[in-house]
């Protein structure tokens, strides 16, 4: 499905030609490594063919696409939310945090943030849920996009640091792989301890 086919939102609703940024996550279901999110205002003026749900594009497409944003958009941010911060907040808060930055962190200040999924975080404009928005709104799957590289990207460094757990293979996902690495070299210090395949390994109180 190309850009131009994509059912936009933006078009089923009236907003006045507000200015609108598109926000998603990457990363909540991993045993390790921060939670990413994006913020990114689209220019009209300037668009992108071939926006979709990052998780339904090639790891190449994804990072060319990326690039494009960034080069294009209105503005963008890309913010994360901790491995310690998952651990003491719980994964949702961590990823409503994640997303606060991303759209604080935009050079200019949006009148609707547009979040995919069915929550949104507390922001300081309007802001509406829509779900499996990244296949919906050009704006969220631009968002989709930039979290999702910049998290592969994050846990492509975390290999390098544990290259014993094959961070590069499986991106922190509870794969057998990831599974079997855990049991043979224990918890690393980005791992998220409150994820029931880490806590199972942690000493018995």
């Amino acid at each position: 499905m190309s850009n131009n086919t994509l059912p936009l939102f933006d078009n089923e609703f009236d907003f006045d030609n507000m200015l609108i940024c598109g926000v998603d996550e990457a990363g909540r279901g991993p045993l390790a490594g921060a939670v990413f999110a994006a913020a990114v205002i689209l220019n009209p003026a300037r668009p992108i063919e071939g926006l979709r749900d990052s998780k339904k594009l090639t790891e190449a497409k994804r990072d060319a696409l990326a690039i494009q944003i960034k080069e294009h958009a209105l503005a963008w941010c890309i913010a994360q939310a901790s491995q310690q911060e998952i651990d003491q907040l719980n994964i949702l808060q961590a990823t409503m945090l994640a997303m606060q930055r991303a759209v604080q962190g935009l050079s200019v200040k949006p009148e609707l943030a547009l979040i995919d999924g069915n929550r949104c975080p507390k922001l300081s404009m309007s802001a509406q849920a829509i779900v499996k928005g990244d296949d919906k709104v050009a704006a969220i799957s631009a968002a989709s996009i930039l979290a999702k590289t910049a998290r592969d990207a994050d846990l492509l460094e975390l290999h390098r640091q544990y290259p014993q757990y094959a961070f590069d293979q499986h991106k922190g996902y509870p794969t057998a792989l990831h599974l079997e690495r855990l049991r043979e070299h224990g918890i690393s210090p980005v791992h998220r301890l409150t994820y029931a395949p880490v806590r199972a390994l942690l000493p018995q109180k």
